[in-house]
This record gives C-alpha cells, structure tokens and sequence, in this order.
C-alpha cells in the first residue's frame, strides 16, 4: 500500500530528524548498495590496469575508466545526494558522510568528471559548433595528457595512464584520487559489513 503524501512527509521527517536520515534496522539497507558501487567501480579500475598492462586497444582501455568513474559517481550520490530540497536525503547524505570520515573537499564529491561522462553528448555538441581547426581525434587515445594542449589537436578523448589523467574535449581530469577514494569507501564498508558495525 502505498503512503499517502502528509504520512510519507511525516515520516521523512522523523526519520531525518530524530535517526539522522537512516533508521538503525536499514543501515544494511545502505551498506550493501555502497559495497556495490564501490565494488564495480574497483573492478573496472582493475580492468583498466590489465588493459594497459596489455596495451589492449585504446577504446577498452578508455571504457575501463568510464565505467570505473561511472560507478563512482553512482557511489557519490550516497553521500551527496542530487536532491538537496529533500530533508531525508540531506540527513542520509550527511549522516553516511560522517561515518566514512568524508569531507566537502573529497574526490569523489568532483561532479565535472562524471557530467563529462554523463552529458557528453550535449558538450560535443558545442564543442563542435566552435568550428574546431586542425587535426581531430574524434576515437579514444592512450598517450601523454600533454598532447591536449597542443593547439591544432582536438582531443574528444584521451586517457594518460601514467599520469592518471582523463581528457575529454580538450579538458583534463584527474581520475586516481577518486579511485584512491573508492578503495577507502570499500574497505570500511566490507569492515562495516562484516562486523554489523552502524553507520
């Protein structure tokens, strides 16, 4: 049965106020889906490592990042939610945020990579109405990040392995200090998980 509108409001609000967002007997509820995310998002991490390791071809290698990074920004909305109007979603948010020790100032709160990603059909779309000169490099390329700056080279996407950059349509992004923040987030939730700690 579904609630009405005044009981779910009433109920979002003593949850957000008197349990911090997340009742006790849900926490679970909230663990496993960051175990999830974080969990894919190493794994494909993982993927990328062995692609570049083999020198595999540049689109699964750029793949491997994306839906690392996907992944993470899939973890981040459990911390950060979209819904900033929403008292409980606010309460979660700030509640799963302190008991994973995160800061404003973390990595995996850097929404410019993961709209990148998210929107990057409508960011090619101006890119392209700029008229771009020189040469076009419209498939993935494994390569320096430096190769960006070059003004006749019009990158869509490129990913420097050894700088741990990501570059798409000419902006640069650092990609390890979100990964580095996804194996922390995995370890206390495995440990949280395992030992019925309480977020």
């Amino acid at each position: 049965m579904k609630l009405d509108e005044v009981e779910r409001k009433r109920r979002e609000t003593l949850v957000a106020d008197q349990y911090g967002g997340i009742l006790p007997i849900h926490e679970a509820f909230y663990i496993q889906p960051i175990i999830y995310a974080a969990e894919r998002s190493e794994s494909a991490f993982q993927k990328f490592d062995t692609a570049v390791a083999a020198s595999e071809s540049p689109n699964l290698i750029f793949a491997a990042v994306q839906e690392g990074l996907t992944h993470a920004g899939a973890l981040s909305r459990f911390f950060w939610p979209m819904k900033k109007e929403n008292l409980l979603s606010v309460a979660r948010g700030q509640k799963i945020r302190s008991a994973f020790f995160l800061q404003e100032e973390s990595a995996l709160k850097w929404r410019r990579l993961r709209n990148a990603f998210e929107h990057f059909d409508e960011d090619l779309d101006q890119f392209l109405l700029q008229d771009p000169v020189g040469y076009i490099f419209p498939s993935p390329i494994i390569d320096d990040e430096d190769l960006a700056d070059e003004t006749l080279a019009n990158i869509f996407k490129l990913v420097d392995p050894v700088q741990g950059i990501c570059v798409i349509l000419g902006e640069k992004f650092e990609f390890r200090p979100i990964r580095a923040e996804v194996q922390r987030i995995l370890s206390l939730a495995l440990k949280m998980d395992g030992n019925g700690s309480r977020l």
